[in-house]
């Protein structure tokens, strides 16, 4: 199945410090940009360190290198937006420093950049059904079951030929970026114990270990 990548969302142009960046300068970065925190880099824009606004207030007119969490939590911009976010919650940070397959740095993506992935347009989350759930992950035509999506919340009606397809639909679909809840209305001619009568139980995106 595919998944939107970090580096689709990260931003690029990263505002960074070295090691020897004083106090005084690293405040001045996090004011002038608007940002809560700087990674810290060496020569080679290898990821040492963060330095968040809670590492200032707790330590005064010291150097980056003495201010800074680490080791640092990385994430590579091939990896999939789910799997940052639950990086992110795991470790309980805000933002994460993106590097590539030599660890250098080449951007940073907060939680608010994850959060975007909730605004994809109704049509393209049933699209991504259709085509990597339906079709790609369960071999199935793309209308072998109804597919309805509002706000996010996307309602699968229909009845399939198996019961393990109408219990493992709603579950990928959940995976689907951008959707934010599963409305469960599928039956199943055969095949295993009959399943309970529909029920609009919906599957949403906190059932996911973010």
């Amino acid at each position: 199945m595919r998944h939107m990548k970090v580096g689709g969302l990260m931003t690029d142009e990263v505002v960074s410090a070295v090691p020897a960046t004083p106090f005084r300068e690293v405040v001045r970065l996090l004011a002038e940009h608007e940002i809560s925190g700087v990674p810290v880099v060496d020569e080679d824009d290898h990821v040492l360190g963060v330095v968040s606004e809670s590492d200032l207030l707790a330590r005064r007119e010291l150097t980056a290198r003495e201010l800074m969490t680490a080791p640092a939590i990385t994430v590579h911009a091939e990896e999939a937006v789910g799997d940052a976010a639950r990086l992110m919650v795991r470790r309980g940070v805000e933002r994460l420093p993106v590097v590539d397959e030599e660890e250098r740095l080449v951007g940073i993506v907060t939680r608010r950049d994850l959060l975007c992935v909730f605004l994809r347009p109704d049509a393209e989350i049933r699209r991504r059904i259709r085509e990597d759930v339906l079709e790609d992950a369960m071999g199935l035509p793309g209308d072998a079951v109804d597919v309805h999506v509002l706000d996010g919340v996307v309602t699968l009606g229909g009845r399939v030929r198996l019961r393990s397809q109408a219990v493992m639909l709603p579950r990928l679909t959940t995976l689907v970026d951008g959707v934010v809840a599963v409305v469960d209305l599928l039956s199943a001619r055969e095949g295993g114990s009959p399943l309970a009568p529909p029920a609009r139980t919906a599957r949403t995106a906190h059932d996911i270990s973010w």
